[in-house]
């Protein structure tokens, strides 16, 4: 049995998600598990790296899958890059060890948050940020991110309900770069928290426009209260940039 390793690209804007749902097949797990059946002749089981929620893009997602075929890895990426819908693509592809899992041997994951900063609506965007027309304090902003990085309970930043998982991540870096009316939040840490990167996406844009001090985010912190956070900004301006292993 073969493991075959692949790495994604796909816009999210018309998905519900990357996991497969009973009641339609509008994810991005669906289409490439009835596509794979298809190419493979077998029902094929595809392991992602993790969930991406609905409307969130992905640069360099990767997922496995087993097959008993003896299809060439060449055919297999020509064949799936023809039949797969025109906003998900397999950039790579190729033979993993017989127990890679792409969630559980995951160390990390980068995302990348986008931010238009105008009053101006910006039409070759719409899809991949979101539009904030105040103006940002962009060093509040940094000063801000500095009190999430390292290891931190961040229960009160993640929509997920109570549960018996650890709410314990490390952020390793954030960095907040400005290019125009362009700024990008990107996010580095061991593993991120169901709606995490939103909530402290929220929180971070409310310190930039002055609703909330710099230091209320160590607060935010040690409350692990959801309603200390900030709100939860739309999904459509996430994109998972890379998984390390």
């Amino acid at each position: 049995m073969r493991n075959i390793k692949l790495l994604l690209q796909y816009e999210g804007t018309r998905y519900q998600g990357w996991q497969r749902q009973m009641a339609f097949d509008n994810t991005i797990q669906g289409k490439l598990e009835a596509l794979l059946g298809r190419m493979c002749g077998e029902a094929i089981e595809v392991i992602g790296s993790g969930r991406t929620d609905a409307g969130v893009h992905a640069r360099g997602q990767v997922a496995n899958f087993h097959t008993s075929s003896s299809m060439p890895l060449e055919e297999m990426l020509t064949y799936m890059n023809t039949y797969l819908p025109r906003d998900i693509a397999v950039t790579d592809i190729s033979e993993a060890a017989p127990r890679f899992h792409s969630r559980l041997n995951a160390c990390g994951k980068c995302y990348r948050y986008y931010v238009i900063n105008s009053r101006i609506p910006n039409v070759f965007w719409h899809r991949y940020a979101i539009e904030v027309p105040e103006e940002l304090d962009m060093e509040a902003m940094k000063r801000a991110a500095g009190y999430l990085l390292g290891e931190h309970d961040f229960k009160a930043f993640t929509s997920a309900k109570k549960g018996k998982k650890s709410t314990v991540r490390r952020i390793d870096r954030i960095e907040i770069v400005k290019k125009e009316d362009l700024i990008s939040f990107t996010f580095v840490g061991n593993g991120f928290l169901y709606h995490m990167i939103r909530i402290l996406m929220g929180t971070l844009l409310e310190v930039g426009k002055g609703e909330r001090s710099v230091e209320s985010m160590e607060e935010v912190i040690v409350s692990m209260n959801r309603e200390k956070a900030g709100a939860l900004v739309p999904a459509k301006g996430l994109t998972l940039m890379e998984v390390f292993y």
